[in-house]
């Protein structure tokens, strides 16, 4: 019998669950520009050299963040800026990112 998918996804599968959070090119894109460059601010990610657009990346980071991959908390010496930072369980992506680095 084939297990019932959680809500909201195609399948229980873990491999289809991180391909859902983190499986299109800029999303990627961040993660490793997260764990491997130590950029953390919004305005990082377009200077990076791969020109992301600020709609995908403000897309992009919201997702990351609503699958628990990122997480955001306001700059302690500038309150009008954000901080990015990966999550344990983005961290636990790094076997999966190291080869792209």
């Amino acid at each position: 019998m084939r297990e019932k998918a959680p809500a909201g996804r195609r399948s229980g599968c873990p491999i289809n669950i991180l391909l859902e959070a983190v499986g299109d090119t800029w999303s990627l894109l961040i993660v490793r520009d997260l764990m491997f460059f130590g950029r953390k601010t919004y305005n990082e990610f377009p200077n990076a050299g791969e020109k992301i657009a600020t709609n995908i990346l403000s897309d992009r980071l919201q997702r990351l963040e609503s699958s628990g991959i990122i997480a955001k908390q306001r700059d302690p010496s500038d309150a009008r800026r954000y901080l990015y930072r990966l999550t344990e369980k983005g961290t636990d992506l790094a076997p999966v990112a190291m080869p792209l680095r």
